[in-house]
């Protein structure tokens, strides 16, 4: 009787456990990390780089046809980084609150807006809102397929205009052409709160006379009304970002391998991204760490890490007090001269992180730009 009891038991968690699956299989292969790359991962259920890719670029063409500039964050189910844009022009709030607004709605399973209308509503919510982590703003949604979770989207960065326009807005017209009509609707805007004792200190006007130059070509770096917004005619642009990525992402998958890669801007801020299937959080955060030090040192991460080998000495005062990361891939980017940048790759690339970046920058800048040289491979920039 018992061994019938626990036969009973197995089949029934067997039951179960082929249910589970047979859910997780109902989310279209279109949109989740799938084959061999969900295996390395354990995750079946995970936003895959082509819907994260495809979720920005809708959002960003909407927010371009209103004449505006937004960021975008991708989150997968695990609050990993998949896919990020900074539209040029836009400056660390956007940049910051696009991520923010995205991981508050994966904590919440729920729009961003919700968590902004209860502190509107009950102003006394905000400070625990903010100690458990979410950020009570509108313009993060959580990507739903199926009724499975699988992401969330955050968008900053540009003035409502509720009901015509808004980050929300913006991050659910994204969703509904990527995804379907199954997307719900906007949540019910609430009226701000009025501030029950206003001030009247007067608030100054900070703009530029003379807009920022560059002496790069114009499709290298933010110009315009974007350069004039962040006061620096310097910063890598959003397409210059894009097609180191872009070239990087083609190597690695000819070598049959796989990357992470972060762009950021000389003020440190991101200004792409973008994680291949199959890479985990190792692969993510070590991208981001490479540009990080690139940037810091204005020297590529292959230095350190080759320094490192030669004498370990001084590598705890490196990491500790510095937060340097020495391990090849990461490279500022240099462009006539002119430190624009830095590029972080992670997750092996197939051929070499650092050989995915400079494969990216060749084609993006050619022989503007500046390439670490190895002594055994004088002239050729590549590592061996």
């Amino acid at each position: 009787m018992n061994l019938r009891i626990v036969g009973l038991g197995l089949a029934a968690a067997g039951i179960i456990a082929l249910g589970g699956v047979a859910l997780a299989q109902n989310v279209p292969e279109q949109f989740v990390v799938s084959g061999k790359a969900a295996e390395q991962i354990q995750d079946f259920t995970t936003i895959n780089l082509a819907t994260a890719e495809r979720i920005a670029e809708v959002c960003e063409k909407a927010a371009a046809a209103e004449g505006v500039q937004i960021s975008i964050m991708v989150l997968d189910n695990d609050g990993n980084h998949v896919y990020m844009d900074r539209m040029d022009g836009q400056g660390y709030l956007n940049i910051v609150t696009a991520d923010m607004k995205a991981r508050t709605a994966l904590l919440g399973r729920e729009p961003s807006k919700n968590r902004m209308n209860r502190v509107t509503q009950d102003p006394t919510q905000e400070f625990q809102q903010i100690q458990l982590g979410y950020f009570p703003n509108s313009g993060g949604l959580p990507i739903v397929v199926n009724k499975q979770l699988i992401g969330a989207v955050g968008v900053g960065g540009s003035a409502p205009r509720v009901p015509v326009w808004s980050d929300e807005i913006c991050a659910r017209k994204a969703l509904v052409e990527v995804i379907g009509p199954s997307v719900p609707p906007l949540v019910q805007d609430l009226p701000p709160r009025q501030n029950p004792n206003p001030g009247n200190a007067p608030v100054p006007r900070f703009v530029a006379a003379t807009p920022p130059k560059s002496s790069l070509p114009a499709e290298f770096v933010v110009g315009g009304k974007g350069a004039g917004n962040v006061f620096d005619g310097n910063q890598i642009s959003l397409a210059a970002a894009r097609k180191i990525a872009r070239v990087c992402r083609d190597w690695a998958a000819s070598k049959g391998g796989t990357m992470s890669l972060y762009v950021i801007d000389n003020a440190g801020e991101f200004v792409h991204m973008e994680r291949m299937d199959g890479q985990v959080f190792n692969n993510i955060r070590t991208a981001l760490l490479k540009a990080q030090t690139a940037l810091k040192t204005r020297q590529p991460t292959s230095i350190r890490a080759a320094q490192l080998r030669n004498d370990p000495g001084g590598l705890p005062r490196s990491s500790m007090f510095f937060d340097f990361f020495a391990v090849s891939g990461g490279i500022p980017i240099v462009v006539d001269g002119q430190m624009i940048g830095a590029v972080g790759v992670g997750g092996g690339a197939g051929g070499g992180d650092e050989n995915c970046a400079i494969e990216g920058l060749r084609a993006t800048f050619a022989e503007h730009v500046t390439l670490p040289v190895y002594p055994a491979a004088a002239g050729s920039g590549r590592a061996n």
